[in-house]
């Protein structure tokens, strides 16, 4: 465990937050200008977060302003430690990463802060990275260990085949992969995601994250991908590949399955899942565990999609509540069109929303899981919250840096 920072270096962190509250998302965009000038080192990231939107910079910009806020209580955050972990694993970042991190990062406090970026501070911020850089790099190492150390585990890139595409929808495929090795696969958590290496003719390197949408087993992944409208923005240029070229035989490079969003198979109370569009893909894994290893588990799946058009494996939650009494399926379209009927394709029409949940599933006991798009997340995360259910027993996963997730929540935001 790294040695706690010193009073005096507690005092100047606390000092600069005005600064970056002002400041501080100029500060993420310069670091990762300055980080980015070095090709080695930008191919570790997922570019598509650093595009147009500019999400990657609003989400660190927000998780230092919460590790500033609350550098003398650091426990707070452990949560966002795992989440972080769990990114760099998927990423394959190790430790000889961080110190181009901390270079970029004390530069550009200087960058922007200008004289107001005095030595005494630009030590304190130093002293404060590479604590919490430590306590990451600890934890990862546990990850790593982990990973190698089960049965199917690896650590790093590992080659797999496409051994199957499925249409699954008008925008939606499904990609089987098998190991190029023979060997089996790790048996990932429910609602867990694999991180992907591309390098494309024209784009270079490029890193990804699927959600796994098959139950845990030791011979398979199945990833689901919804392909992006415009091909040649960050976010669509691998979605826009793997719908075009991936076939049978198709190579693909992926890290072990990775992510603190999962299903709790330990407990024996109800659960909620509740998806939103491609969100349905860690959904239906958690669905199918607990078919197969719990069909006593008290389970309500809730999914909102456009139409029928645009809905994906449909099937799959309908057969699972067809042969079990314990697993209830309601299905909302946003603006189902004429061939879409309601009671035979979809339940109910419009948006998902907390008051329906909480009236129409037991909010008391229950645990909720979520997954979707930000303002799927926004609505329903905080409207659940407002109805009295408990942070504890509301769990989510946002494709994405969760930036500006809630309403001035840092649980979210981080």
């Amino acid at each position: 465990m790294p040695a706690p920072l010193s009073p005096a270096t507690v005092a100047l962190i606390k000092a600069t937050v005005p600064a970056l509250e002002a400041h501080g998302l100029t500060i993420t965009k310069r670091m990762y200008e300055r980080l980015f000038q070095n090709a080695e080192i930008r191919d570790l990231f997922n570019q598509s977060h650093h595009g147009e939107t500019g999400s990657q910079p609003k989400a660190l910009a927000q998780a230092v302003l919460a590790y500033a806020r609350n550098i003398d209580n650091l426990g707070v955050l452990g949560s966002a430690v795992e989440r972080i972990a769990q990114k760099h694993v998927a990423l394959n970042i190790l430790p000889e990463h961080y110190p181009h991190v901390a270079d970029a990062l004390l530069g550009a406090i200087g960058d922007v802060l200008g004289a107001a970026a005095t030595p005494e501070i630009c030590a304190a911020w130093g002293e404060a990275y590479w604590l919490l850089a430590e306590i990451l790099i600890g934890r990862e190492a546990a990850i790593y260990r982990d990973l190698a150390a089960k049965p199917g585990g690896w650590n790093g890139w590992r080659d797999f085949h496409v051994e199957n595409v499925v249409q699954e929808s008008e925008t939606i495929r499904s990609f089987v992969l098998v190991p190029v090795d023979g060997a089996p696969v790790l048996r990932h958590e429910p609602g867990q995601y694999l991180g992907f290496l591309f390098d494309l003719p024209g784009h270079g390197v490029l890193k990804r994250n699927y959600s796994i949408s098959c139950a845990p087993n030791d011979r398979a992944y199945r990833i689901t991908v919804k392909r992006e409208a415009h091909p040649g923005a960050p976010a669509g240029i691998v979605s826009n590949w793997l719908h075009d070229r991936a076939r049978y035989g198709t190579v693909l490079r992926a890290a072990p399955p990775a992510g603190d969003f999962f299903l709790d198979r330990a407990s024996e109370a109800p659960v909620v899942l509740v998806s939103g569009g491609v969100g349905l893909t860690p959904m239906l894994s958690m669905l199918a565990a607990i078919e197969a290893q719990a069909p006593g588990r008290p389970t309500w799946y809730v999914h909102g999609a456009l139409n029928g058009r645009v809905h994906a494996m449909r099937g799959a939650a309908s057969a699972a509540a067809s042969g079990n009494a314990n697993i209830r399926v309601r299905t909302f379209y946003a603006q189902p069109e004429a061939q879409d009927r309601q009671g035979e394709h979809y339940d109910e029409a419009g948006l998902i929303t907390a008051g329906w949940l909480v009236a129409n599933t037991p909010q008391a006991e229950a645990t909720y899981y979520l997954c979707g798009p930000k303002p799927f997340l926004v609505s329903l995360v905080n409207g659940l919250r407002r109805a009295g259910v408990p942070d504890e027993r509301v769990r989510f996963e946002f494709f994405g840096p969760a930036d500006e997730l809630a309403e001035g929540d840092a649980r979210l935001a981080a």
